[in-house]
């Protein structure tokens, strides 16, 4: 049997077993998710053990970034699902009176979550949870590049859900070619542009609905008026998490060139306070994900221009945490989201140069961090500044908070998710419009002669 007519068989049994389960209670969804936390729980140890396998993570990290994240999303979802699965109720028109109208979450079927590699039991389990939350069947496609991740994530899948309801497949790309074959009602992927354009086409094919969390150059602006100190803190924070490999790092940093040197100065001395004079000796310092990804990264570092740091380890897939400096933005790193612990550094004297700057590069901004203390900067930037999501005076924390939508624009992705916002994603919201029969409106009705004036005075 080949992987594409074994897939069939299993999107076929999920559609099935979905078909007969319609709708899933409120009791039932709030248990699927209790066991998927027990089941996280139970297996926190060998997944914590895995990331640090795949991705050199510290146990920490892995907790902040990966457990902890998803287990606080499943506490959030468990005590507010009641409410979300709760019709909501809208104003009915006149003309369509008496009735009431409301709006009802319907779950979509069958759907498709495919996760990447540098969150790897994050971004499989976050969607996850939206999922069940709205009352949906799932595969689970997991990163071959994460290979004791991916082992872990199925034993934390097969353990408590039985295939025809989850099931996760770990795998080459081969499987996920079979898997995009299939016709799915939904399908939830996380990784490159170029990637999700490959997604975007198989699910056109079934005019499936797509989720597409994609990336992009994400700009760092520190303005004249920063707080200089706190915004290197959160800045090498932002960048250094997991080696750089996150979707929503700052890619690069403009600064106001009054402060430049002495921005420079600091940023360079927060990273040798952090991670020393040699930081592949650090255990807070992770891996890049696989030697190609090191190769990839390690080229677009220019030895002229690095201020610290520049150093690559292929065997052992570790880049040094780098600052680049006197970067041009024809200059290859420019070009493409980096994706790794190298900071480009570029000055500006004014706010047009730095909105030309950021619309002239390849991709929107899956987020734009601002660091000023001006209420007027901050605002004019954020309008101005076609992103994903804006953090202000900090980096990656909007992506903490499960009340905003995580998503991106244009290039940068399309929908959201987190919270409620992913419950929505996950769900069809269905118009229900529910009439009155003890009285009928004449106006609706032929013969229209004279009923224009009266149609007139209610649609006005």
């Amino acid at each position: 049997m080949t992987l594409t007519s074994s897939y069939q068989q299993l999107v076929e049994k999920q559609r099935a077993f979905f078909i007969a389960n319609k709708p899933f209670s409120f009791a039932y969804r709030e248990q699927q998710l209790l066991l998927l936390k027990s089941s996280i729980i139970v297996h926190q140890s060998a997944l914590t053990e895995a990331l640090f396998l795949d991705l050199g993570k510290s146990e920490y990290e892995s907790y902040l970034t990966e457990i902890g994240f998803v287990l606080h999303e499943l506490s959030l979802t468990i005590k507010q699902l009641k409410k979300w699965m709760k019709p909501e109720k809208v104003k009915t028109p006149l003309l369509s009176q008496p009735a009431t109208s409301y709006i009802h979450s319907d779950p979509l079927g069958v759907c498709f979550i495919i996760a990447p590699f540098n969150y790897p039991a994050s971004l499989c389990l976050s969607p996850l949870i939206a999922a069940i939350a709205a009352g949906n069947c799932s595969v689970l496609k997991t990163s071959e590049l994460t290979p004791h991740v991916s082992e872990v994530l199925k034993q934390i899948i097969n353990s408590v859900f039985a295939p025809e309801y989850i099931e996760c497949i770990n795998g080459e790309v081969e499987h996920s070619t079979a898997l995009l074959a299939q016709k799915f009602d939904h399908i939830f992927f996380t990784g490159s542009s170029e990637v999700g354009k490959i997604v975007m086409q198989a699910a056109a094919k079934n005019l499936t609905p797509v989720t597409l969390e994609l990336g992009g150059k994400s700009p760092c602006i520190v303005c004249a008026d920063a707080n200089i100190d706190v915004a290197v803190k959160r800045i090498v924070y932002g960048k250094m998490l997991n080696a750089g490999q996150t979707c929503v790092a700052p890619d690069y940093v403009l600064v106001d060139d009054s402060i430049k040197e002495q921005f420079i100065a600091k940023l360079t001395q927060r990273i040798k306070t952090l991670y020393g004079e040699d930081a592949s000796q650090n255990p807070d310092f992770g891996r890049m994900v696989s030697t190609r990804h090191t190769e990839r990264v390690g080229q677009l570092i220019d030895a002229d221009k690095v201020l610290i740091g520049g150093d690559v380890n292929i065997e052992q897939r570790y880049i040094a945490p780098t600052i680049m400096h006197n970067v041009e933005l024809t200059d290859e790193i420019m070009q493409q989201e980096i994706f790794g612990p190298v900071l480009p550094v570029i000055g500006f004297s004014d706010f047009e140069s730095v909105l030309s700057i950021i619309q002239s590069l390849p991709s929107h901004p899956l987020a734009a961090y601002i660091f000023s203390q001006d209420k007027r900067i901050q605002n004019t930037l954020t309008v101005n500044i076609q992103a994903g999501g804006v953090a202000i005076n900090h980096c990656i924390q909007h992506l903490v908070n499960p009340h905003l939508p995580f998503g991106g624009v244009g290039s940068s992705g399309m929908g959201s998710y987190h919270g409620k916002h992913g419950f929505d994603t996950f769900s069809h919201k269905k118009s229900v419009l529910k009439a009155a029969t003890w009285f009928d409106l004449p106006v609706i009705y032929p013969p229209y002669k004279n009923k224009l004036s009266w149609l007139k005075a209610i649609l006005k």
